[in-house]
Order: structure tokens, then C-alpha cells, then sequence
């Protein structure tokens, strides 16, 4: 199976099973740690482009699972994880990284955490190594198995 396909067929799984549980995703912590997720994934090159900024702003619009909450609040507390990592990465990725263990008491959350992090990461079908190692520092900081992502 090419790569394309794989990243393709792994974003639909995580999707899928994102939706299983949308009705345990509705903390705080969640929210939080799903923004920061995004902004981590999204900065994780270094770079934040306008195409990163638009993939994050439609899954917002149209995830169900975070329709839980409101996208406005969503897209505001993306934008402050964005501005942290824009202004010091080093220092604003410690800060980022200490929103993403808030979910770390709820293995349904950490793990939904993670997932939204490789669809964020494969929107664009190419779920790079920088992004991929994003989202493997984040199984770390929530303690959950890497492999259990493929990453």
C-alpha cells in the first residue's frame, strides 16, 4: 500500500473512531488539549502557513466531535497555542505540551487527543516526519504507546 493510502485510510480510522466517542469528549481538558494538539501539529516545522491555519479552521467548523464545543472559543484558544509557539517555540512548545497532559487523566480523551493530531497532520496527505514526531512527543507526554498510532 503506497503511503498516500495509508495516511489516508489511518486519518478515516481515526475519524471514525473519534465519532465512536463523541459523546465522552465534551472536559475542558479536552478542549484545550485538542487546540494545542492542532497548534503543536501545525507549527511543528517551524513554519506556520496560511494552508495550516485553513486545515485546523475546518476541521473546527466541521468535526463532529468538536462541535461540542463553540468554534469561536475553539479557534481562539488554537490562535493564543499558535502565538506561543510563534513567539518562542522552545519555550511556547513547553506550554503547548502542558495543555496536551491535561488530558492525560482520561485515556478516552488522551487517546482522541492523539488521534485528532494525525488527522490534523494528514489533511493535507502528507503527514511529514516533523509532524509525525509532534505526535509522537505528545503519546509521551500522555503516557500512552506510540505504536498504538502507528508512529
Amino acid at each position: 500500500m503506497a503511503l498516500w493510502d495509508r495516511i489516508k485510510e489511518s486519518a478515516s480510522t481515526m475519524q471514525t473512531q473519534l465519532m465512536a466517542k463523541k459523546n465522552d469528549l465534551t472536559s475542558g481538558a479536552f478542549r484545550d488539549a485538542s487546540m494545542a494538539m492542532c497548534a503543536l501539529v501545525a507549527a511543528a516545522d517551524g513554519t506556520i502557513d496560511p494552508a495550516e491555519r485553513q486545515r485546523v479552521a475546518q476541521l473546527i467548523a466541521t468535526n463532529d466531535v468538536l462541535r461540542n464545543f463553540p468554534a469561536d472559543d475553539l479557534h481562539r484558544r488554537f490562535e493564543a497555542n499558535l502565538e506561543k509557539l510563534t513567539a518562542d517555540f522552545a519555550l511556547g512548545k513547553v506550554s503547548v505540551m502542558q495543555e496536551i497532559a491535561k488530558a492525560k487523566k482520561k485515556p478516552a480523551e488522551a487517546r482522541a487527543v492523539i488521534q485528532i493530531g494525525i488527522v490534523i497532520g494528514g489533511a493535507d496527505g502528507d503527514f511529514d516526519k516533523t509532524e509525525q514526531a509532534a505526535v509522537r512527543e505528545a503519546c509521551y507526554t500522555l503516557e500512552l504507546p506510540r505504536h498504538e498510532f502507528d508512529l
